[in-house]
């Protein structure tokens, strides 16, 4: 039976890897969960589930947690801060780590789990976009195992051959296609995209996310971070991966070969898929998903992006194809900047200005330094945070 600990287990993604787990009972224990200010939510999981620890963002919430588990699960115990997430996904007991914790917060748990040489279903992105080389490089040298959950770089992960690693050319692959649904602004005009509200940018066509991925959907820019984090995960450079616009959803991403050949992961959209594709690797478990009707769909479309509409996009291939800690800059001035928008202190389209205006602030080093990237991120919020007060 292996042990899991769920960073991120109220989130969309840790709901989801709970009910596959719940599934499977005699193969899956959670051991730990965490969550960040959601104590109502993670007192319910923790009944459920009877993790042997329970940890929140802050220590007041922990504080709550702790006050309304001891009569019913006095075992349970509770842990707050960056400590308390970094502990739980170090312990012996536990095998896997879901990292499911939404931004940059996500870094450090992560390599923490990386660093015990745990296997990392990796579910936030930005762990890779802010620290890509460090990243990979410790988990080479601790024996980490790295699975994707993006739906799409589990795909490629899928339609990949075996020895990726050493190089496109030598196993026979052209480039990667990365899908992208287009959020709900694909077809809306782009002198209209100044009025959208938050309520319309979270509003996805096909998935179920949280708040700030799906503005990033809206605004591509979850696009753009994928394209960094699978330069890092399939050991490419960008100009090896093409974004296909797919507005069904249904064709996660696919890989072309130099003979012809395009393979291409297929599924409904639910996340529980890729999910349990890696908490069973090199098995298959059942999900819960059901079965993709192709007679139902009738149809597949692709586009090309439009670079004009989605300017973050763009952005994000400027910034991987600067490297050094542009991405981490990139990354930092659009938390702020989605941050602003749900706040309405800006509007829709100030967000890709906000990150142009730091990256072009900041200049861009080579580091492999976790202290620096930090540092980075930093100074890119200050920057990022500084430019949407004079927007407002």
């Amino acid at each position: 039976m292996k042990g899991i600990t769920v960073l991120g287990s109220t989130g969309s993604i840790g709901v989801s890897t709970l009910d596959v787990i719940a599934r499977h009972p005699d193969r899956y224990r959670v051991v730990a969960l965490t969550a960040n200010s959601n104590v109502d939510d993670l007192y319910q999981q923790s009944l459920q589930f009877h993790p042997a620890y329970a940890v929140m963002a802050d220590e007041q919430s922990a504080h709550d947690l702790a006050c309304r588990l001891q009569s019913v699960a006095p075992d349970i115990q509770v842990l707050s801060g960056i400590d308390g997430l970094e502990h739980v996904s170090r312990l012996p007991e536990v095998d896997y780590v879901m990292a499911a914790i939404v931004g940059a917060a996500g870094l450090l748990p992560a390599l923490s789990a990386v660093h015990a040489g745990k296997r990392l279903l990796l579910a936030n992105k930005e762990a890779l976009v802010v620290s890509g080389q460090l990243f990979m490089d410790e988990a080479e040298q601790h024996g980490a195992e790295i699975l994707p959950i993006d739906s799409e770089h589990n795909a490629i992960f899928q339609c990949m051959p075996a020895g990726y690693a050493k190089g496109f050319a030598g196993v026979g692959v052209r480039r990667i296609l990365l899908t992208a649904s287009g959020g709900p602004f694909r077809q809306t005009a782009a002198e209209d995209l100044v009025q959208v509200t938050p309520e319309q940018a979270c509003a996805h066509p096909n998935w179920s996310m949280g708040r700030k991925i799906s503005v990033d959907s809206a605004t591509m820019m979850n696009k753009g971070l994928e394209v960094i984090e699978a330069c890092w995960l399939f050991h490419t450079q960008p100009d090896r991966i093409k974004v296909v616009l797919h507005p069904q959803s249904v064709i996660h991403s696919m890989v072309e070969y130099t003979d012809g050949s395009v393979l291409a992961q297929m599924g409904n959209p639910d996340m529980r898929t890729p999910i349990a594709h890696a908490l069973a690797w090199p098995e298959r478990i059942a999900s819960g998903v059901s079965s993709l009707d192709l007679f139902e769909i009738a149809r597949l479309d692709f586009e090309a992006p439009d670079y004009q509409r989605f300017p973050c996009l763009s952005l994000a291939y400027q910034a991987i194809e600067q490297g050094g800690t542009a991405p981490a800059i990139l990354n930092a001035a659009n938390e702020i900047a989605v941050a602003a928008f749900l706040d309405r202190r800006i509007g829709f389209t100030a967000i890709p200005k906000i990150i142009e205006y730091t990256l072009s602030l900041i200049p861009a080093i080579a580091t492999h330094s976790l202290d620096e990237l930090l540092n980075v991120d930093v100074q890119a919020r200050i920057v990022a945070e500084q430019q949407t007060s004079m927007l407002v």
